[in-house]
């Protein structure tokens, strides 16, 4: 009997010592567990952090593709405003150089008429000249006072024709009320049956040419 309880008290601390044992493994092996745990979950946020990286980049490089095509049209642009600047200036001077010619053209044509229409004018007049000089001729000759002033009339006659057949006409004053736009008084004078602003009298004739007044007729006016 003494026996064995010996054993029984022998093997007790064995069998703590072995549960011991056991329980440091048990603890030993879920360390070891955890261990892993740790580092992938440190693998996981490298792994995050990279994906971020690259999605930084995706997103960098469709922003950096959309400025690159702006600056491009913006070029684009710009050049095709400089051509069309450069053409309208081309046009410009064009234009420029075209005008000059025409007002140049036109100065000499406005010159040619000129000399033209004073041609024809002094063509006309020749006749009259002529009929002058031999009014003159032939009153030196006779010194007839009758045929000299027939021949003035004569040629007085041909004068205003041809200047009628310019357009001038006479400007009608003697008995017409005064028109400062058409009349020029010299002088004024009382009469007592005459309206008062009445031309009396007309100093100088006055001519219109063209509808336009080229020359106000000087006149006498009852006041």
């Amino acid at each position: 009997m003494k026996d064995t309880e010996k054993r029984v008290d022998d093997e007790a601390p064995e069998a703590v010592a072995e549960e011991a044992g056991a329980v440091n493994d048990d603890a030993a092996a879920e360390v070891e567990a955890d261990e892993p745990v740790a580092e992938q979950d440190t693998e996981q946020d490298a792994g995050d952090e990279a994906v971020s990286e690259r999605a930084d980049e995706s997103a960098e490089e469709p922003a950096a593709e959309a400025a690159e095509e702006i600056e491009d049209a913006i070029a684009a642009d710009l050049d095709k405003a400089r051509t069309e600047a450069a053409l309208y200036l081309d046009d410009l001077r064009r234009l420029q150089a075209d005008f000059d010619n025409y007002r140049k053209r036109t100065l000499r044509e406005q010159t040619a008429r000129s000399a033209s229409a004073s041609q024809a004018l002094v063509a006309r007049l020749l006749p009259v000249l002529d009929n002058f000089e031999l009014a003159v001729s032939a009153a030196e000759q006779s010194r007839d006072f009758d045929r000299m002033l027939k021949g003035v009339e004569m040629v007085l006659g041909a004068l205003r024709e041809v200047l009628e057949g310019e357009g001038l006409v006479k400007i009608e004053a003697e008995g017409k009320p005064f028109d400062p736009e058409r009349h020029e008084a010299v002088i004024a004078v009382e009469q007592e049956d005459a309206e008062p602003g009445t031309i009396l009298d007309i100093v100088r004739a006055g001519y219109e040419l063209g509808g336009k007044v080229l020359r106000p007729a000087m006149v006498k006016v009852a006041k």
